[in-house]
This record gives C-alpha cells, sequence and structure tokens, in this order.
C-alpha cells in the first residue's frame, strides 16, 4: 500500500565481507581508486554516482544525480549485523538540488535469511526542491537474525543530491566502539522433542474440559506475548503447550487446574520488577481487554496480574512490528509443512495460535459482527473433530471467514480446498449484478458460440439448485470485509467443479427459463481471469469533450507528468480504479488536485510493549505543487478497488473539486502481515487500521461513493460501461 521503494526489495544479494578494524568510511574519504566509489560503497540504481569536492567536510561526497531513464539512484554501504541491540539509528548530512518528482533520504536496510527485516528511506518526509546542508536521521528496530545492515543515500525523481559523513549508533552507541556480539542460537530453536508430532489425543472432550482448554488457550497466548522469558526465546512455546496439557487434561477440578497453572507460570523463571515499562495510551482507541483475568480465582487472577505489570517491552521473539509502517510481523512460527493433517496437539495449537494473533494484534476486532471472545470455545471441537485434511483446512478457512477481512483467506497450503473447489472451470466469467448471477464476459472468443450463452444471460440454478440457496452454503468458506467482496469472490468459483461439464439453467433476453449443459476446461486451457481481464492500453488517453480518462490498472510512474501536462487544461479527468493500480500515485498524482497541503487519512497501530492496544498516529497528508488542477476529478471504484485501491481513493477524494462514483468497495485496507498455522497454511490479516482523517471508519464499509452507479443488466447486454457514462455526464454538467 505505502511505497517504501519496492524496486529496492527485488534487487539481487550483495554479499557483504566483514571490516576487521571496525572502522567503516562512512565520510567518503578513503577512495584507493580515483576513478572510482569511496572504498566499500556500491552503487544501486540507474542514476549516475560520483565522488564530489562539494563537501560538507573533509575532501569528499558522495552526489547522486538523475538520469532521463530509469528510477532511482542510491550509494550503499554494507556492514555485517554482528552486534546485539534493539534500535539502529542512522545520521547524516544531505545537500538537494531541483529534486521533483520524487524526494532524496537517508536510507537503512537490514536483511537476514528470510529476506529483509527491517526498511527505512524517508519517503513519507518528502524531501524535494533545494536545500543546503542538513542533518537528517532514520531509525528502524533492529531485529533478530539480522545478517547485513546497509547504509545508503537515495535520490528518486529528478534533481541532484549529495550526502557526507554517516554515524551510526545501535541503542545510543557508536556502532565503530561495539565488539562482535556473542550470538547464541535462542532455545526456543534447540528444542525439537515434538518436531514428529505431539503424542496428544484430545478425541474425548467434555463440556467441562472444553472450558478447561478455552482457559488454556488464553493463558497461552497471554503468557507467549507478555511474559519476558517467552519474549527472549528461551522456550519453544508451541512445545510447552504440549508438555502442559497431559497433566492438565488430567486436573480432576478447577482447583487443580488453576494451580497448575500458576505453577508453570512459576517454573519460567521469577519476573522482574519492570522498572522502564513504556506507559499505555490513555487515548488509545483499542486497550487489551483482561475481563477474562478479572474473573478468575484471587490466586490465578494475581498471578496473571503480575505478568501484565511485568511484561516484556521491547524486542520480543516472536513478534515485531514492520519498521516505518507498524503492522504486526509474526516471526518464529514454524507452519510445520511436513504434517499437512496436523495431529490433535497440532490442530488445537493451530486454534490458539490463530486466536491469539488476533486478539493482540488484529487493528479491527472491534468490527466484527460476533465478539470474538467467544470464538475459542467455539473452535475448539471443530478442530479436534476434523478427520481429514481437508476438513482441518475448511475449518481454519471458516475460522478466518469470521474476522471479516478480505485481506484474510488461506493464501497458501490449501491444496485440498482447491481440489475441493474442482479443477475444471467455466467458459465465462461470472459477476453478481442488480443481486442475480450474469454472464459477463467470454474467457476466449471460441467459447462465445458453442456454449449456448450470451452476456447478460441470467444464472438461475445449478445442478438444479437455486443460486440463492448455493451463495448460502458457500459463504462460510469465503472470507470478505462486506457482502459485495464475498459475493465477488464466490462468482469466480461457483461453476467450478472436478466434473467436465455443469447443468444450468439460465434466462436469456427476458425468455422463460432453459436449461443447458455447460462444458467445463481446465484453467490452463482458458484466457483466465479473476475480476476483470488484464488490460496492456496505455493508462491515459482524451476522451471526447476535453476530458481526459487514467487508468491505474496499468500506470506507470513516468506516464503521471504527461498526464500532469497533457491534461491541465482539461475539463475533467476520469480516474478509473476498478482495478489494483500497478504504480503507488497517491503523493505523486494526488498532489496534482489539492490546491493546500490536505489530511486524507490516518492509521492505527498495535503494540508489542502492550498487546491489544491500538493508536491513531497523525494524519497524512497531500503535499501541494503549487499548480493544483482546476477542472473537476471523477473517481470510479466497485468491489474490485481494494487495499491499495482504497487508500488511493481516499487519497484523491481529498481533491478539490473530487466526486468519487459507483459502488462500495471491498473494505480492506492497510498493510497486510502474514501468519503461519500447522499444516503448512499461510493466512493474512490488515496490520494497520485505515481511517479517514475525522476517524471514520473504512474498514468493511469501504470507500462510499459521493454518488452510487452501479452496472445494470441491460446496461452489460449492450456493452456499455454505464460508470464511465455517468463520469462523463458529471464532468460536463455546467
Amino acid at each position: 500500500m505505502k511505497n517504501f521503494i519496492v524496486f529496492l526489495f527485488l534487487l539481487a544479494a550483495y554479499y557483504c565481507q566483514a571490516q576487521n578494524d571496525g572502522k567503516f568510511n562512512f565520510d567518503f574519504e578513503s577512495q584507493k581508486d580515483k576513478s572510482s566509489l569511496s572504498d566499500g560503497w556500491f552503487k544501486w540504481g540507474d542514476y549516475n554516482l560520483s565522488i564530489d569536492s562539494l563537501t560538507y567536510s573533509g575532501k569528499n561526497a558522495v552526489k547522486i544525480t538523475a538520469t532521463d531513464t530509469g528510477k532511482f539512484g542510491c550509494i550503499a554501504y554494507p556492514i555485517p549485523a554482528i552486534y546485539s541491540g534493539k534500535t539502529l539509528r542512522l545520521e547524516g548530512y544531505m545537500k538537494i538540488k531541483n529534486v521533483t518528482n520524487g524526494f532524496a533520504g537517508l536510507l537503512l536496510r537490514i536483511d537476514g535469511k528470510e529476506g529483509i527485516l527491517a526498511f527505512a528511506n524517508m519517503d513519507d518526509q518528502k524531501i524535494k526542491g533545494t536545500k543546503d546542508w542538513q542533518k537528517y536521521s532514520i531509525t528502524v528496530n533492529y531485529p533478530q537474525k539480522s545478517e547485513t545492515i546497509y547504509v545508503a543515500g537515495i535520490l528518486s525523481g529528478k534533481g541532484e543530491a549529495w550526502f557526507d559523513d554517516f554515524y551510526l549508533t545501535l541503542d545510543g552507541e557508536n556502532i565503530e566502539t561495539l565488539t562482535e556480539a556473542e550470538i547464541e542460537e535462542p532455545k526456543a530453536i534447540l528444542d525439537t522433542a515434538f518436531d514428529k508430532g505431539s503424542l496428544l489425543d484430545l478425541s474425548v472432550l467434555t463440556a467441562e474440559k472444553t472450558d478447561d482448554l478455552e482457559l488454556l488457550g488464553r493463558v497461552w497466548g497471554f503468557l507467549k506475548y507478555h511474559h519476558p522469558e517467552i519474549a527472549k526465546g528461551n522456550y519453544n512455546w508451541d512445545y510447552e503447550l504440549f508438555r502442559f496439557l497431559p497433566s492438565y487434561i488430567e486436573a480432576k477440578n478447577e482447583a487443580d487446574r488453576n494451580k497448575l497453572i500458576i505453577d508453570w507460570i512459576d517454573s519460567l523463571n521469577p519476573l522482574t520488577n519492570c522498572t522502564d515499562c513504556i506507559p499505555t495510551d490513555e487515548n488509545a482507541i483499542l486497550k487489551p481487554d483482561l475481563t477474562w483475568i478479572q474473573n478468575q480465582d484471587s490466586a490465578l487472577k494475581d498471578k496473571l496480574l503480575s505478568v501484565y505489570n511485568n511484561r516484556s517491552q521491547g524486542r520480543h521473539y516472536y513478534i515485531q512490528m514492520t519498521p516505518s509502517v507498524g503492522n504486526p510481523d509474526f516471526i518464529n512460527e514454524n507452519s510445520y509443512e511436513n504434517m499437512p493433517y496436523p495431529d490433535d496437539g497440532f490442530r488445537l495449537l493451530s486454534l490458539f495460535r490463530y486466536w491469539n494473533m488476533i486478539n493482540y494484534f488484529f487493528p479491527y476486532k472491534h468490527l466484527m459482527d460476533s465478539d470474538w471472545n467467544i470464538k475459542l470455545k467455539e473452535y475448539i471441537p471443530v478442530f479436534l473433530d476434523t478427520e481429514n485434511e481437508l476438513e482441518y483446512e475448511l475449518a481454519a478457512l471458516q475460522l478466518i471467514g469470521d474476522i471479516q477481512d478480505t485481506h484474510a483467506n488461506i493464501w497458501g497450503g490449501g491444496d485440498k480446498i482447491n481440489a475441493w473447489k474442482g479443477s475444471n472451470f467455466p467458459p465465462v466469467n461470472l459477476r453478481f449484478i442488480e443481486d442475480k448471477l450474469v454472464v459477463a464476459d467470454f474467457y476466449n472468443e471460441e467459447h462465445i458460440e458453442n456454449t449456448g450463452l450470451k452476456v447478460g444471460d441470467i444464472i438461475t440454478k445449478i445442478n438444479g439448485r437455486p443460486i440463492k440457496e448455493i451463495v448460502n452454503e458457500k459463504s462460510k468458506y469465503y472470507p470478505a470485509s462486506n457482502e459485495a467482496a464475498r459475493l465477488r469472490n464466490i462468482s469466480i468459483d461457483i461453476l467450478r467443479s472436478n466434473d467436465d461439464e455443469v447443468k444450468i439453467d439460465f434466462i436469456s433476453e427476458g425468455a422463460k427459463e432453459n436449461a443447458t449443459s455447460l462444458k467445463l476446461y481446465p484453467k490452463d486451457s482458458l484466457d483466465y481471469f479473476t475480476w476483470f481481464r488484464k488490460n496492456y492500453n496505455k493508462s491515459y488517453r482524451k476522451l471526447e469533450n476535453d476530458i481526459g480518462y487514467v487508468t491505474l490498472a496499468t500506470i506507470k510512474q513516468e506516464d503521471i507528468e504527461n498526464i500532469k501536462k497533457d491534461f491541465k487544461n482539461s475539463k475533467g479527468i476520469i480516474i478509473d480504479i476498478r482495478n489494483y493500480p500497478s504504480t503507488f500515485v497517491p503523493f505523486s498524482l494526488g498532489s496534482f488536485f489539492v490546491s493546500s497541503s490536505t489530511p486524507f487519512v490516518k492509521f492505527t497501530i498495535g503494540n508489542i510493549n502492550n498487546p491489544g492496544e491500538f493508536s491513531f498516529t497523525k494524519n497524512l497528508e497531500i503535499p501541494s505543487t503549487g499548480k493544483s488542477y482546476k477542472g473537476k476529478l471523477v473517481v470510479l471504484i466497485n468491489e474490485f478497488s481494494q487495499s491499495q485501491a482504497e487508500y488511493t481513493a481516499m487519497a484523491f477524494r481529498a481533491g478539490d473539486n473530487t466526486t468519487v462514483i459507483g459502488s462500495t468497495t471491498a473494505g480492506a485496507d492497510g498493510n497486510v502481515s502474514s501468519l503461519f498455522l500447522p499444516g503448512g497454511l499461510k493466512t493474512m490479516i490488515s496490520g494497520i487500521g485505515v481511517y479517514y482523517p475525522n476517524r471514520e471508519e473504512t474498514q468493511r464499509i469501504g470507500i462510499v461513493p459521493d454518488i452510487e452507479v452501479k452496472p445494470t443488466i441491460e446496461g452489460i447486454k449492450a456493452g456499455r460501461d454505464e460508470l464511465l457514462e455517468r463520469a462523463i455526464e458529471i464532468i460536463s454538467e455546467d
């Protein structure tokens, strides 16, 4: 969603050799070969890099000069991540000249075996124009398992930038003075006791034991995210669950059960008074729900509250917040992909893990239709009673659907669900229009004549079953923030089958209902698309009546200046976001439509120092370039507008003369976080809350249009784009 110079992520890794003397060439003064860059520095990107005598101090500085081609230039210096600490801070001096259409800044990047672990580049500060030497700084968390630190300066857009006298500190200490840390493997990694299975049989559960397991799930997750010893990585917390469960299940009464939990907590090493606990945010929009702790007997309540009051702070083995964004990063979570159908213990672990991740780090828990507190107990028998891999995957999918987030689904490892849905696909693309299942397009022209169907035909039954009945049955397996997004996703699967053909009833041209057998095809034999057909056309064109049209489906950064130039005197501009933007444009294009810096969004982010707490950030603004567009702007949205598309629509809505038309969007915004569950399952959540500056919700609601315009069946039959037609009418009105 947010632009963090994604192209850096795609670069090949640069192998870093350790410095022997602990001194780094941060002032660019060491240069053995005068025809090359300073010693130890290398080039990223396409712009011209050179050593320059225009310095802040000393004889050398580095200069980056933009070229007519390419996207960015970066001067980078690798350092082995051989130190131990929490916070990395880079300071440096920068001078810029005529920087436009981009920014200049310092850059910090930390890599590990799993890829990029931390990243910041000052793009959100929008440093541009002409400025003399100034000191700047950026800070990132220093993640576990870091291998390489990259110190860098970056320029994107046009202009020139100079960099000099970098200074890097770890927890306030000059990194050049630090010695290599003796890094020990966390004890959690060394615990392999249950690698081949949990050895648990939980097949017989009474109602009382289900209550006990519900409490254990809460305690297990609470300790995971609060206890300092677990935060240090001293315990494989998955396997500690399996060690504890046998005796816990055998507890004969509540008193025995509670004593076992207290003894378990005491076994984790004594708590020390938290003298540096960061105060909770009294103004937080969401606060931890500790009601369940208050409802325990006095001994257990006091023990749990003691953990809470002396909870872990800062670096955590199982959770960190993504630098510069704040969405949760669930680290060191084993997906146990070697056991596609997990045993009883691992299935219970799957439920416990997911429920607690959502409980403490999902920013939209308060927007669910059902209370998340009841879901843990509700799903214990569901997960334990699954008898095969498919039933387990479906149970997980149904649980994921209960958080009502279109970003949340099974995105990896759900092979049995895929097989269950079917390997054969219809030759037609379907959409729900006017609450009816309608043929919207054909994947291949050759199928138009042999299906007996036409665009605009209404499918009423599949294998004799009414569409409404099928939708009601499938809905629980199609996670979505709102019904528009759910129907969008169901429509692309509703005719899938493992059979070679399917019987359908349909209505064509208002005639009576017809029936036919529709042949199905393997997906790879079709020019298949899910929501909308791939567009390879130029992103902008001039329509009649002096109106500009822009689709974000194919927009490129280099198009933006041409759009501004070609359409600056037009009567109006239509921006089509019924797609997923191919380039991040909220600021680069959004600034064209505001006459002054205008707030358009604010976020909520979680807090690993107080899990369950979410607080608002400051408003983020669209900056003004001083040359705003004077005509009308009309933005097109519908159920295909999701995530970055919704965020972009919010940015354009901040314009001086913007009208948003169409229908409610998918209602899933915010940078995504990945979650991994036993059985090799991967899912995601919206990891930060996205709100309008007045704190108005967007999640689940979506971007609500100023003027609702939906396609009609008659319009589909006639091949009309009714939203585009209405946009032209709005601009043409005096």
